[in-house]
C-alpha cells in the first residue's frame, strides 16, 4: 500500500465511519491500583505484562527506559531486575518461542541508537539478548508488536515508525539458535506511528498520532484491508492517539483500547462490533487526585493477576512521571457498564484448521507487474532428474522455463500467454518429442510448442496461428487418450464455453489443431487437468463445482460433480488449478487450489475420488520463502525432480509473493512433506508417509 492509498483508503475510512452521540462533559476518572517506580532515566515509553503461568501474582512488568534498556517490575511496581537494550523505545512479549531446541519467552524491543529491532528471552527477572543481530529497519522507529500467526504459529513483528511505516517482519530461529527476522511487506499511511498491537484473529491496530486508529490484516499472505477506526474530527479523538492496546475477557467482552492524549482519556471500542464506541475514562494515578493529562502507550491482559487484578489490569505509560500505572479491568468494566468476561490465555495455542507445508524453492519473480504469473507444468527428464524444468506463464508477456533451483533458463516473448501444459511422446515427422501447448489470449488461440532438452528452450512449432473462436482463451490442459493414442488439448474461456481439439502432424514438423468437441459451462471456468489413464477430465468451475467428464471425444458433455463449494465447508470458491499426483495403475491423487481460503484440497484420484484433505503452504522463515496465497495454476508430478523433490512435487502460483515484496513467482514444495502431513502415499510405496 502507498501513501496515496492509506489516504484514500484514509478518506473511505471517514465517509463510513458513523459518528455515535456527543462525549460526556467529564469521563469517569479511575484511580490507578498502583504504579511502578520511575524508570531510572525518568522516562517511559512503553512496557508490557510478562504472565507467569505457575504463579499469575509473580507475574512481571517490563517496560522501557531510554538509554537505561529494559527494567523489569513486580506487581507492587518495585523495580526487581534491568538489562541493557540500548537506546529502548518499545517492547512487546511472546511466548513458548522455539528456541535453541526449547521454548521461550521473547521480548521485542526497540532500539532508536541504530533504529534496529532487537530480541531478549526473559526468565523471572534475568533478561537476555537471543538476537543473531540487531535487524535494521531503516526508518526511525517508535513501536512493535508481535503476531502470532494461527495456522504455522509462525511468529511476525510488526514495527511502526516515525515516518508512516508499517513493516512486517518474519521472526525464525537460525541454525545456530538465535532469532532473527526478514522483511515480509511495508505499508505507509502519510504520517508518524506511534504504536501497535495485533490481535490473535489477524488484526492489526497501529495509532497513527494526528490521524486515528488504523485497522488492518495482520496475514501477510492476503489484502492489507487498511480502515480507520476513529479519529480527530470523525469520532472521539480529540487531536492526538498514542497508544493502542486489546483486552480479551472471551465473547462479548472483547475491546481495543486507545489513549486519547490530548484529550486525557482512554477510549474503549467493541472489536466483535466492528470496534464500535463502547465510552471512555480518565486516568487518576495511584491515590492521587489529578488525572494523568497525556496518557501515553497501553498494554492490557484479562489473565488474573492476583487479588487486586481478578480480571486482568491494563498498564499505562505517564510520560510526565516517567512510570507506568496499573488499572484494574473489573473497575474499568464497571464505570463503562461493560462485562469483564473470563481470562483469555494469551499463551494458548489456536489448532491450526489445516496441516501445513513450506517450499523449499521458488523462482525468480515474474517480469510482469501485477496478476501476470499463472499457470506451471512441470517436466521431468527421463534420465537425469536434476535436468528436470518448469514450464510456466507470464501471461502478460510469454513463456518461462524454470529449472528445478528457480532460476530462469528461457523467456520467450510470445504474448499473453495463460494456462499451460505438456505431454511427453507426441510424434513429430516420426520422432517423439514433448508438445507444449499454452492458451494464446493474444491471438485468441493455442499456443503450440516442443521442448528441446538439450538447449532447454521451447521452439514454436505451431502451423501457423491455430485461432479457438472463443473471445478469450483462458484455462488449458492436455490429454493423451490410451485408446486411440492421439493427443488432445482443451481450452475453456471466461464466458462458459469449453472446446477439445486434436493436436495433428501438419507434415511439416509442425502442427495444427482440429475441433473436435464442444460443451459448455453456466459459469466461469479455468483450471482442468485430464487423467490418461482412467480417460477422465476433471474441471473446476471456479464458483461453484469440481467436475469430471469422459475426456474422449465422443464422450458425453455432462459432467458428474466430485465436489461443490456448498458441500464442503473447506473448499471456498474459486476452485482454480488442479493437478494429479501418479502412483501408478491408475492410482493417485487429485490436488485442488482453493483459492478462497489459500489452502489444497486433495481427492483420490480412483474410485468414488473421496475428498482425503486439505493442506496450506506457510513461510519457510530459514530459506525466506513465503507462503503461497491466491493460487491460479499449479501442477503435481510424482517424478524424480533431482536432489530434494525425489518423490515428486506440487509447483504453484504465488499471487502474492511477499519476504519482502516481489512480482509474482512459482513455489516448489516436495511431495514429501504433503504426503507426510496428510498421510499420503508416495510413488513406489506402499504405506502412507509418516511423520520423521
Amino acid at each position: 500500500m502507498t501513501t496515496w492509498q492509506a489516504i484514500g483508503s484514509f478518506a473511505l475510512g471517514l465517509a463510513a465511519f458513523q459518528a455515535t452521540a456527543a462525549e460526556p462533559a467529564a469521563p469517569p476518572a479511575l484511580g490507578a491500583v498502583l504504579q511502578t517506580e520511575a524508570t531510572r532515566s525518568a522516562k517511559s515509553n512503553s512496557a508490557v505484562f510478562v504472565l507467569d503461568a505457575a504463579d499469575p501474582a509473580s507475574s512481571r512488568i517490563v517496560g522501557t527506559a531510554a538509554l537505561e534498556g529494559l527494567e523489569v517490575y513486580d506487581l507492587a511496581g518495585k523495580r526487581v531486575g534491568s538489562a541493557p537494550a540500548g537506546d529502548v523505545a518499545s517492547v512487546d512479549v511472546a511466548y513458548d518461542v522455539a528456541l535453541g531446541g526449547a521454548k521461550a519467552t521473547v521480548l521485542a524491543a526497540l532500539d532508536t541508537t541504530d533504529n534496529s529491532l532487537r530480541f531478549f528471552s526473559i526468565a523471572g527477572a534475568t533478561i537476555t539478548e537471543v538476537g543473531a543481530r540487531s535487524v535494521p529497519m531503516g526508518f526511525a522507529v517508535e513501536g512493535v508488536c508481535l503476531y502470532r500467526n494461527a495456522l504455522d504459529q509462525s511468529l511476525y513483528a510488526f514495527v511502526v515508525g516515525d515516518g508512516g511505516e508499517i513493516d512486517q517482519q518474519l521472526v525464525y530461529a537460525n541454525a545456530a539458535g538465535r532469532l532473527d527476522a526478514r522483511q515480509v511487506r511495508r505499508v505507509s499511511v502519510p504520517s508518524p506511528l506511534t504504536q501497535c498491537v495485533a490481535d490473535r484473529d489477524g488484526r492489526v491496530y497501529a495509532a497513527e498520532e494526528g490521524v486515528g486508529v488504523w485497522r488492518l490484516n495482520a496475514n501477510a499472505e492476503a489484502d492489507v484491508a487498511a480502515r480507520v477506526v476513529d479519529g480527530p474530527g470523525i469520532g472521539h479523538i480529540e487531536e492526538e492517539v498514542a497508544g493502542v492496546a486489546l483486552y480479551d475477557g472471551g465473547d462479548g467482552s472483547r475491546w481495543l483500547l486507545a489513549s486519547d492524549s490530548s484529550g486525557g482519556r482512554v477510549n474503549v471500542y467493541d472489536r466483535a462490533q466492528d470496534d464500535a464506541y463502547l465510552g471512555n475514562f480518565s486516568v487518576l494515578p495511584a491515590g492521587g487526585t489529578e488525572a494523568v493529562g497525556e496518557p501515553g502507550t497501553l498494554y492490557a491482559t484479562s489473565m488474573a493477576l492476583g487479588t487486586r487484578f481478578p480480571h486482568g489490569a491494563l498498564l499505562v505509560a505517564d510520560e510526565d512521571g516517567g512510570d507506568y500505572k496499573l488499572l484494574a479491568f473489573d473497575a474499568v468494566a464497571r464505570a463503562l457498564s461493560l462485562a469483564p468476561g473470563s481470562p483469555q490465555d494469551p499463551r494458548r495455542a489456536i489448532a491450526p484448521p489445516v496441516p501445513v507445508v513450506v517450499a523449499t524453492v521458488e523462482t525468480a519473480p515474474a517480469g510482469s507487474y501485477g496478476d501476470a504469473a499463472d499457470d506451471p507444468a512441470i517436466w521431468a527428464h527421463p534420465t537425469d532428474p536434476a535436468q528436470s524444468v518448469v514450464i510456466a506463464t507470464d501471461k502478460k508477456a510469454g513463456l518461462y522455463v524454470y529449472d528445478m533451483h528457480g532460476k530462469v533458463v528461457q523467456f520467450l516473448p510470445v504474448g499473453k500467454m495463460n494456462n499451460i501444459d505438456l505431454r511427453d511422446g507426441y510424434s513429430l515427422g516420426g520422432k517423439p518429442v514433448t508438445l507444449v501447448t499454452a492458451s494464446d489470449r493474444t491471438r485468441k488461440a493455442i499456443g503450440i510448442f516442443r521442448y528441446d532438452p538439450t538447449a532447454r528452450e521451447l521452439v514454436d512449432v505451431a502451423d501457423g496461428v491455430q485461432p479457438t473462436g472463443l473471445q478469450d482463451p483462458y484455462g488449458l490442459c492436455m490429454y493423451k487418450s490410451p485408446r486411440s493414442g492421439k493427443t488432445y488439448v482443451y481450452i475453456n474461456s471466461g464466458d462458459g464455453p469449453m472446446n477439445q481439439w486434436e493436436l495433428v502432424d501438419a507434415g511439416n514438423g509442425r502442427v495444427r489443431a482440429k475441433l473436435v468437441r464442444e460443451f459448455r459451462f453456466e459459469t466461469q471456468t479455468e483450471g482442468c487437468v485430464a487423467d490418461d489413464r482412467a480417460g477422465v477430465l476433471f474441471v473446476g468451475e471456479e464458483d461453484t463445482t469440481l467436475w469430471r467428464f469422459d475426456a474422449e471425444p465422443k464422450g458425453a458433455t455432462t459432467g458428474i460433480a466430485v465436489d461443490t463449494v456448498a458441500a464442503n465447508p473447506a473448499i471456498k470458491d474459486d476452485i482454480e488449478g488442479v493437478g494429479i499426483y501418479d502412483l501408478g495403475n491408475g492410482r493417485g491423487y487429485l490436488v485442488v487450489s482453493s483459492q478462497g481460503n489459500d489452502t489444497y484440497a486433495v481427492y483420490r484420484r480412483e474410485g468414488q475420488r473421496e475428498y482425503l484433505g486439505s493442506f496450506a503452504v506457510v513461510a519457510n522463515g530459514a530459506l525466506g520463502i513465503d507462503g503461497i496465497s491466491e493460487t491460479d495454476g499449479l501442477d503435481v508430478s510424482s517424478r524424480n525432480l533431482g536432489p530434494g523433490f525425489e518423490h515428486g512435487a506440487m509447483v504453484a502460483q504465488d499471487g502474492r509473493n511477499v519476504l519482502p515484496v516481489e512480482n509474482q513467482n512459482y513455489k516448489m514444495v516436495p511431495w514429501e512433506s504433503i504426503a507426510r502431513v496428510l498421510k499420503l502415499e508416495l510413488r513406489g510405496d506402499a504405506k502412507p508417509a509418516t511423520a520423521r
